[in-house]
C-alpha cells in the first residue's frame, strides 16, 4: 500500500525517491535491518519532515536518499534516473550536482572563511570562475550573512554557522536539500530562524527539502510530516487549511495493524 502512495507523489515530479528500500547495517551477530522496505518520494516545492525516535532509521534513510549509503535492496531515483549499479565516482557526481547536505554539527572548515566554505561547492566541481564567487556571495545574502563573508567559523555563533552550512547547501542549485537535525544544537530563536530559511527554500518548485528531526517545534514549518518507527514508514500527514490530515499511508498502516 505504501508503494501506491509513493506512485501518487511521483506524479508530482518527485525529485528524489526511495522505492522498497531495505538496508542492513553491521555484520555477523551485530547485523541489523535498519530499513524494512521503505518507500518515500520528495516532490519539489515542499518541505517534508521525517520524524521518529532514535534508532528508527531516519538518518539511514536520509543517507540513502543522498547517495551516501547504498541500499541493500530496492531502488533510489534522482531526477528520475536510478542509482542502481552506479560506481563511487558516478554517485559522487550525483551528490555534487543534485544534493545539498545540512548537518547538526555544521561541518565547516575552521581555516576557511564563511565565503570560502560556501565556495567549496563550486571548487569540488572544478568551477572557479567569477560567477561562482558571485553565486557564493548571493547564497550568504539569502541566509542573512552578507556582512560575514570574511568571518571564520570560530567568529560566528552556532546559528550563524548553521546559516553558512545552509548557504553552502543551496549555492550549487541542488535539487534536494537534506537536513539532519539542523536545529538540535541551537536555541529556540536560532532554530526558528533556520527553519524559516529552509521553509523559504522549499517554496521553489524545482527543489525538495527534507528535514530529519524529533523536535516537535519544527512541525509548523512542514508541508508534510512522515513518521518512521523501527525501519518502517508508519504514518504520513499533509497540511491544509485545517492543519494536518492523515494520508493513505497512515490509514493503510493502521488498517493493517487491526487485522
Amino acid at each position: 500500500m505504501t508503494q501506491a502512495v509513493v506512485d501518487i507523489h511521483a506524479k508530482k515530479q518527485a525529485i528524489v525517491a526511495a522505492i522498497d528500500v531495505v538496508k542492513f547495517l553491521g555484520s555477523g551477530a551485530g547485523r541489523v535491518e535498519a530499513l524494512k522496505g521503505v518507500s518515500l518520494a520528495l516532490a519539489g516545492g515542499e518541505l517534508t519532515l521525517l520524524m521518529g525516535p532514535s534508532g528508527s532509521g531516519k538518518t539511514t534513510l536520509l543517507s540513502i536518499l543522498g547517495c551516501i549509503l547504498a541500499p541493500t535492496q530496492g531502488i533510489v531515483r534522482i531526477r528520475g534516473g536510478s542509482t542502481q549499479g552506479l560506481g563511487a565516482e558516478d554517485l559522487a557526481k550525483l551528490r555534487r550536482e543534485h544534493i545539498g547536505f545540512i548537518f547538526q554539527s555544521y561541518h565547516l572548515f575552521p581555516t576557511l572563511t564563511a565565503l570560502e566554505n560556501v565556495r567549496l561547492v563550486f571548487d569540488v566541481r572544478g568551477e572557479r570562475s567569477r560567477r561562482a564567487q558571485i553565486e557564493a556571495k548571493d547564497a550568504l545574502l539569502r541566509v542573512g550573512l552578507a556582512h560575514k563573508t570574511k568571518s571564520y567559523p570560530v567568529e560566528l555563533s552556532g546559528g550563524e554557522q548553521q546559516r553558512v552550512a545552509i548557504a553552502r547547501a543551496i549555492a550549487g542549485q541542488a535539487s534536494a536539500i537534506l537536513a539532519d537535525e539542523p536545529t538540535a544544537a541551537l536555541d529556540s530563536e536560532n532554530g526558528h530562524a533556520i527553519m524559516t530559511i529552509l521553509a523559504g527554500i522549499a517554496k521553489d518548485p524545482s527543489r525538495a527539502v527534507l528535514v530529519v528531526s524529533h523536535d516537535p517545534r519544527i512541525l509548523p514549518f512542514a508541508d508534510r510530516v512522515v513518521r518512521i518507527e523501527d525501519g518502517r514508514i508508519v504514518g504520513e500527514e499533509r497540511k491544509d487549511a485545517g492543519g494536518y490530515k492523515k494520508s493513505e499511508v497512515e490509514l493503510a498502516f493502521h488498517a493493517h495493524r487491526k487485522r
